[in-house]
């Protein structure tokens, strides 16, 4: 996930050179682990393959349910992982797992840390992803505090958070125009929903069961997602 702002990304160059840059759409893929990896040895095999497969911009490591030693010995697996293809590696919740694992920043709920204590504890230059739920509120408070991205949804219905707050496919056409911090649409995104996302102008998809669910498969899923941030109609 590049940190420069919306209208130079896509000009922003991969971090290795797995791939050449213009397969690296406007709007692109944010991946978010399952919430529970019983056997990490094979998710992170799984994981190679996808993100072999296309482009994937940002990981995040969002375990639920899940010893904090777990995590970082999962973080210590995947971040390598990632960052093989160029992929920006976030944990959620936790900057100090963040620091520990030198992921590339933190995913942070409206209860979680400060976003400038964050910044403090992992840099300048760490990634910083913010969650605003529908709130424009939220989310011009979130870039006054120095956030990297804000993040609205649940979009849709979503399996990994039933019942969770739903934001409106126009947040993200008016905060495209109007605003250069990025955005992030997440919730019960998959490949056969997100042209309407992409096309209301989202910076980035954030997908969890969409990808690892997703009746074909975790590669097919994210080849079409990556079709669809090229050119949105191309599986219409």
């Amino acid at each position: 996930m590049s940190k420069t702002n919306k209208k130079n990304r896509r000009n922003s160059k991969p971090k290795t050179d797995q791939r050449p840059i213009e397969q690296f759409a406007p709007c692109q893929i944010y991946l978010i682990t399952p919430p529970r990896i019983d056997d990490i040895s094979a998710f992170a095999k799984s994981l190679d393959s996808v993100l072999a497969a296309a482009p994937v911009a940002c990981l995040q490591i969002r375990l639920k349910d899940t010893a904090r030693d777990d995590i970082i010995k999962a973080a210590e697996i995947l971040i390598p992982i990632a960052h093989k293809y160029g992929t920006d590696v976030l944990i959620n919740d936790d900057p100090q797992i963040a620091l520990k694992t030198g992921a590339d920043g933190v995913h942070l709920g409206q209860s979680d840390m400060d976003i400038n204590l964050a910044k403090n504890m992992l840099g300048a230059d760490a990634i910083i992803g913010v969650t605003c739920h529908n709130s424009k509120e939220l989310a011009f408070s979130a870039c006054s505090g120095g956030a990297s991205y804000v993040a609205f949804g649940a979009v849709y219905e979503s399996a990994t958070k039933p019942g969770a707050v739903r934001a409106d496919l126009e947040i993200f056409t008016w905060w495209q125009e109007a605003i250069e911090i990025p955005s992030v649409a997440i919730g019960g995104i998959n490949p056969s929903n997100a042209q309407a996302v992409i096309e209301a102008g989202a910076d980035f998809i954030a997908l969890s069961s969409g990808v690892w669910d997703w009746s074909a498969g975790p590669m097919d899923a994210v080849t079409r997602l990556h079709q669809l941030c090229l050119q949105p109609s191309a599986l219409a």
